[in-house]
């Protein structure tokens, strides 16, 4: 490891450390910083270089990102149709789709294109809900191609769409009974396989697993290049089964000199035992290194709002649909979440709807019970529709929450209108009262579901602003101040990181997001369009990739 002491000017040093929130130099020695403070402050080290190359720009920490998937790197390598214009890691704008029918265009342009006539085309990105909410039928992608899989998932990632080929190729037909299959009028299955039942079919069926496809070495380099574009330095996996090939790519990117995050991938318990996975997960924390972190269980309750397959309490959904996916039955989730909780092992519990809430609030409050454990610091990830009552119950219970503020944005007037009302829209991805409570709180993007971009992120839970310019209650915004702490400092906490990210302060590692404006003197409406120069990580500058 370098060991010389460099020192970083800067105009305004955002350290997120109370006793000294700003700072105009840091030192940093090797990988970590070894002082913060004024110029008049680095004199112990007066013979050490100074690099003024940040001396026109600002300096926080590095962004912690708490909830984002390697696909966010591999899924690049297939078409997008989503609705909304995307960035790719190597600073592209990737245009939207505004029709099924567009859709349809663009991938059979592609399947014309592909040389292989059994290669499988897969697509990602299509939210159904800004289409009037049509659902894509497997006749939609018929017209596609009929001699091919075709695969088509949601901006969710919890539903895809699949032709009829690949039906008839993975034995679905009238006669599946499996939760997720929805059937058509005929009562042939109508295009959807949502949730994990479903999923394992089809991906078993065609002996391809999409997730598989997109943790490569060069996927996991361009997850980093993701990362660096939006001041991102800490990034999770959160939720990888791990096998062997997976282990192998993520032990040897991260010990590249040249990779540009700290990546922090969480254990899905798919296909392990409970003991099974408490045994695996010791494996993997032995095999940590300073830019691989494991230590993090996930585990996934319900599925996505928008998607209709989260559980959701009395009344349900505001218009009628009917009641999401248990993708964990409550009975075998207390029975998770207490073995978990005895052996001490960190769990981030995915709970969309307000009902997958309370039955994990029940599991939690009975592990306590029969096992106290006063840090544990297990994290509702979305925790979209929690009541008031229920935040107080998740203070009392010492739960952490990682909220989904992008979702204020991206999908609140279809909340509003479509699935939830306006009371329990109004409500959603409460920071404002996470934060009166108490509550440890962080927000996220679940990049690639939306994009991977803190500062946005923060703009959302400050603003609070819909597509439409409607304010889902002002009550629940966050001052800039308070988005910044949760984008760094406060996801460092819930991942039981803080110890060496998510503030400049001695000790800890030299990551930065460097910025070219204040992010505390903008308008906080203009808080998502401060210009992002790259990071440093470990003391070495990453500018971010630039498009051509």
């Amino acid at each position: 490891m370098d060991t010389a002491i460099k020192i970083f000017q800067a105009s305004k040093i955002i350290t997120m450390n109370p006793s000294i929130p700003t700072a105009t130099h840091v030192a940093v020695r090797g990988d970590r910083v070894l002082a913060v403070g004024t110029a008049e402050d680095m004199a112990p080290w007066a013979d050490a270089p100074l690099d003024t190359s940040f001396a026109d720009k600002v300096l926080l920490p590095g962004f912690v990102e708490g909830h984002a998937h390697i696909m966010e790197g591999g899924i690049w390598g297939f078409p997008y149709v989503g609705y909304f214009d995307r960035i790719s890691p190597e600073g592209e704008r990737v245009k939207g789709m505004d029709s099924i029918d567009a859709v349809v265009e663009k991938l059979r342009a592609v399947s014309e294109a592909m040389s292989d006539p059994d290669e499988i085309l897969f697509a990602w990105g299509f939210d159904p809900i800004y289409f009037g909410g049509r659902r894509m039928t497997r006749q939609d992608l018929d017209r596609v191609s009929t001699t091919r899989p075709v695969l088509v998932i949601h901006a969710s990632f919890h539903i895809l769409n699949v032709n009829s080929y690949t039906f008839n190729k993975i034995g679905v037909d009238r006669s599946t009974n499996i939760d997720g299959i929805p059937k058509a009028e005929d009562g042939e299955p109508a295009g959807e396989m949502q949730g994990v039942a479903a999923r394992l079919r089809l991906f078993r069926g065609l002996n391809w697993y999409a997730i598989n496809e997109m943790a490569k070495p060069e996927h996991v380099r361009r997850f980093g290049r993701s990362a660096t574009i939006m001041g991102v330095t800490t990034l999770t996996d959160l939720h990888n089964e791990m096998p062997e090939q997976t282990l192998t790519t993520y032990r040897q990117v991260t010990e590249e000199a040249d990779f540009p995050i700290r990546l922090v991938p969480a254990l899905s318990r798919v296909g392990l035992s409970t003991e099974g996975t408490i045994d695996y997960i010791r494996k993997l924390q032995a095999m940590n290194n300073a830019k691989l972190h494991f230590g993090m269980v996930k585990l996934i309750v319900d599925g996505s709002i928008q998607g209709f397959t989260a559980r959701l309490r009395w009344p349900g959904y505001h218009n009628g649909a009917e009641n999401g996916l248990w993708y964990i039955a409550p009975d075998d989730l207390r029975s998770i979440v207490s073995t978990l909780h005895a052996a001490h092992v960190h769990m981030h519990i995915h709970t969309n709807g307000d009902e997958a809430t309370e039955v994990v609030l029940d599991a939690v409050e009975a592990a306590q019970k029969a096992h106290y454990w006063a840090d544990h610091r297990h994290t509702l990830q979305h925790c979209q529709m929690a009541s008031q009552q229920q935040f107080r119950r998740i203070k009392t219970l010492g739960l952490c929450v990682n909220l989904f503020s992008n979702h204020i944005h991206y999908w609140g007037d279809q909340h509003y209108a479509i699935t939830m009302g306006p009371e329990r829209a109004t409500r959603m991805n409460a920071a404002g009262t996470a934060l009166r409570l108490g509550i440890p709180f962080s927000l996220h993007s679940d990049a690639p579901v939306t994009p991977l971009a803190p500062l946005f992120t923060a703009w959302c839970a400050v603003n609070r602003r819909t597509v439409s310019g409607r304010i889902l209650s002002p009550e629940e915004r966050l001052s800039v101040a308070d988005a910044l702490a949760a984008v760094t400092l406060g996801t460092a906490y819930t991942m039981r990181m803080d110890h060496l990210v998510g503030s400049i302060e001695i000790g800890k590692y030299a990551d930065f997001a460097v910025l070219e404006q204040d992010p505390l003197s903008v308008d906080p409406a203009a808080l998502k369009d401060i210009p992002i120069w790259g990071t440093v990580c470990g003391g070495k500058p990453f500018p971010a990739p630039k498009a051509s």
